[in-house]
């Protein structure tokens, strides 16, 4: 079956955000990342806001803050309700249309489609601090501390949420090097493998 859905998980200062939309717009396929927050935020009851800042993310305490989150009656935490609405809304879009969706775990959740292909980002570290201190204008110092927590908190969230290990080439059909291959290559291979 030809695959119509590419799914995109990223180290952070990877250019996977960038690669996935670059893939998107010459695909002429639509393109999912913050903008489905207010979908997931209308499906869960919770803020935009709320889901902006928890909806991929761990909590900063790690894993612990979630095993003890505050629960409802029913056993769910705050952060069991947004990935309940985030996977009901990336099935949904999935069952829709052709797409590329970066992160909140959709390789996962679409694991039963045979018309995915997950991709994992990855780069290495010169490059991506380089990237991140150039973005977000900051020191070099303080873009490896970002580095290090927004991807210690995605793999946290990944790892709670799938079961799986974050970033183990096993989980994706595709591991590109964005640093060694550059972006226009990534994006490249990404568009062959789809349209074979």
């Amino acid at each position: 079956m030809q695959r119509r859905i590419i799914t995109i998980s990223r180290e952070f200062g990877s250019g996977g955000r960038f690669i996935g939309e670059e893939v998107a717009k010459k695909l002429g396929i639509a393109y999912y990342d913050k903008n489905i927050i207010s979908q997931i935020a209308e499906e869960s009851g919770l803020s935009p806001e709320y889901i902006q800042e928890s909806a991929e993310l761990s909590p900063k305490k790690g894993l612990f803050a979630y095993a003890f989150a505050g629960r409802d009656i029913t056993g769910k935490s705050i952060e069991d309700i947004v990935y309940e609405a985030q996977r009901k809304v990336i099935l949904e879009l999935a069952e829709k249309e052709s797409c590329v969706m970066v992160g909140r775990n959709a390789d996962f959740i679409l694991q039963d489609r045979d018309d995915v292909l997950n991709v994992f980002i990855h780069g290495n570290m010169p490059e991506k601090t380089q990237r991140i201190s150039r973005l977000y204008n900051v020191s070099e110092q303080e873009a490896v501390k970002m580095m290090a927590d927004v991807d210690k908190r995605r793999m946290i969230n990944y790892n709670f949420y799938t079961e799986q290990r974050w970033g183990k080439a096993s989980n994706y059909t595709l591991c590109l090097n964005s640093s060694q291959l550059g972006y226009e290559r990534c994006e490249e291979i990404i568009m062959e493998c789809v349209e074979e």
